[in-house]
Order: C-alpha cells, then sequence, then structure tokens
C-alpha cells in the first residue's frame, strides 16, 4: 500500500457530475461571467493607472484589489470552462496544489488589502492632520507590498506543508481544489496541516476583527461632524459593503464545505462554491465604479468621449 500511495499524481474533480445534459448551456454562462468579471475591474483598474488624479491611497487599493480579483478568478475559471467542454475531469497533483495556493492566497490577500483601506479611511477620517505624513508614497507602497506578500507567504507554507502529505486517494467532491479537501485525502494525520492553517485563520480572523473595530470607531467620530459623515457615506460605506460581500462569500462557502450537508443537490453544491468566485469580483467593482465620485466620473467622461466620436 505504501508503494501505491506515493505514485498518485492524477487527482479526480467530480463537481461536475450530473451535468452533461445542459454543459453548454453552463459553459456560455461561465464565459459571460468571466468576460464581466474582466471588463468591470479592468475598467476600474485602467482608469486608476491612466488617471494621475486619482493616485491617491484609497484608490491606489483599490485598484490592487481588483487586480486581487483577476489574479484568484484566474486560478478557477479556465480550468472550470475546460472541464465543462471535457469528457473527464481531472488535475494533475501538482496543478491541485496550485489551484489551491492561487484561490487561498488570493482570498487572503482580499482581506489584507480591505485592512489597509480601513486603514486609509481611519487615518483620513479621524486623523486628517497626519494623513499626507502616515500615508506618503514611500509608505504605501510598502503597505502594499506587505500586504501581498504576507499572504503569499503563508499559503506557500500551507501549500509546502500539503505536499509533503502521502496521499491514500484520489477523489476530490468539488469542482476545484483547496489545501483542506487535498490533506482529507492524507493517509495519515499531520500537525503541520494543522497547526499552519490555524495559524492562518486566527491570523486573518485578525483583519476582520481590526476592520470591524476601524469601521465602528469612524461611525462614532463621524456621529459628531456633518463633513465627516458625509465623506464617511461617500468612501466608507463602499468598503463596509465590499466586507460584507467578501466576508460573507468566504465564510459561507468555509461553512457548508466543512458542516454544509451532503444531501444537497450538485448543482446546489457547485453554486455554493462558485459564489466567492463568481459575486465579489463582480460587485465590488461595480460598487466602488458607481458609488466613488471621482471614479464614476472619469468613466463617464471617457465613455462620452469616445461615443462622440
Amino acid at each position: 500500500m505504501m508503494d501505491n500511495v506515493s505514485v498518485i499524481n492524477m487527482l479526480t474533480l467530480s463537481g461536475l457530475s450530473g451535468t452533461a445534459n445542459y454543459r453548454v448551456t453552463l459553459f456560455v454562462l461561465t464565459l459571460l461571467c468571466y468576460f464581466v468579471i474582466w471588463l468591470v475591474n479592468m475598467t476600474i483598474i485602467v482608469t486608476i493607472i491612466v488617471d494621475k488624479s486619482l493616485h491617491e491611497p484609497m484608490y491606489i487599493f483599490l485598484c490592487n484589489l481588483c487586480i486581487n480579483a483577476l489574479y484568484g478568478t484566474a486560478g478557477f475559471y479556465p480550468k472550470f470552462l475546460y472541464d465543462l467542454l471535457s469528457a473527464t475531469h481531472v488535475i494533475s497533483y501538482a496543478g491541485c496544489l496550485l489551484q489551491g495556493y492561487v484561490l487561498h492566497s488570493s482570498a487572503c490577500a482580499d482581506f489584507s488589502l480591505l485592512a489597509l483601506m480601513a486603514y486609509d479611511r481611519y487615518v483620513a477620517i479621524c486623523r486628517p492632520l497626519v494623513y499626507h505624513t502616515a500615508m506618503s508614497k514611500q509608505r504605501i507602497c510598502i503597505f502594499v507590498f506587505i500586504a501581498w506578500l504576507i499572504p503569499f507567504y503563508l499559503l506557500f507554507m500551507s501549500t509546502i506543508t500539503t505536499s509533503a502529505l502521502r496521499l491514500c486517494g484520489s477523489h476530490i467532491p468539488k469542482i476545484y481544489c483547496v489545501n483542506w479537501l487535498i490533506s482529507n485525502l492524507a493517509c495519515s494525520a499531520s500537525i503541520a496541516t494543522v497547526i499552519v492553517p490555524a495559524f492562518n485563520y486566527t491570523f486573518y480572523t485578525g483583519h476582520v476583527v481590526f476592520i470591524f473595530w476601524s469601521y465602528i470607531y469612524l461611525i462614532k467620530t463621524c456621529q459628531s461632524s456633518k463633513e465627516n459623515t458625509s465623506k464617511f457615506m461617500q468612501t466608507c460605506v463602499p468598503h463596509v459593503l465590499s466586507l460584507a460581500v467578501v466576508g460573507g462569500s468566504y465564510h459561507f462557502d468555509l461553512v457548508y464545505m466543512r458542516f454544509g450537508k451532503k444531501e444537497l443537490s450538485q448543482n446546489v453544491k457547485n453554486f455554493m462554491a462558485m459564489e466567492f468566485l463568481l459575486i465579489p469580483p463582480i460587485v465590488n467593482p461595480i460598487m466602488y465604479g458607481l458609488k466613488l465620485t471621482q471614479i464614476r466620473q472619469r468613466i463617464f467622461k471617457f465613455i462620452c468621449s469616445k461615443s462622440s466620436l
């Protein structure tokens, strides 16, 4: 048996079983959704990069949030679209680890960037006199670098510990790979595969607590000033809604994956698995584009200039 477990290099994704009758329809809808994700996120990214007046901390962090959405969805949609048109749904062990790494690191980077956005709003509203010092270009570069580095490093360590496991199975009951499901295939439990994910969950739970605390403090501060209230409604409400969308989607998928009912239909399971790869990447850029006046005006101005040609 020990000789057999060492040669498992292909894993089976069973999430698409039973979808043969409407795979073409599902492929078209998925391709359309992926196109919309690229369109809305690239619109925000290009608008912020091209317009120098938007080279401010809040918009720089938003630009990185949209880049992260494209990074995370790139780890899922191309493979999922291929599987929809394929008779077999398999993935190499290395490819499975890579997909899990991309999806996990993207999720963690979301919370890192949202924490930066919350800190930016806290300094802008509660400590406006030191805002330009606290959020200088040099510090912004450092903040953004750390916001990307930490999730990449933490998930790299998690992936390394997962890759060291000996597998006694090759069946993953989902439409994509995640480290927790790969760990379930291990022949024996490893303390590293428990400690490392537990640390990661705790670390990013701290991010969520910090974000909630900062916005609660902001709400209390803004109640004493109409100017601050207006600033909060204009720039902070999108962040709060974004946190709710991202946090709710990830939490829903995480809880369901571990404690969900197995008797649910496969279609419902697939939608639950895709939710955090579908809703936040579309809703966030649209919400920011409509709510943040400067971005909305730049986009409308660009559209109008093109339509007049």
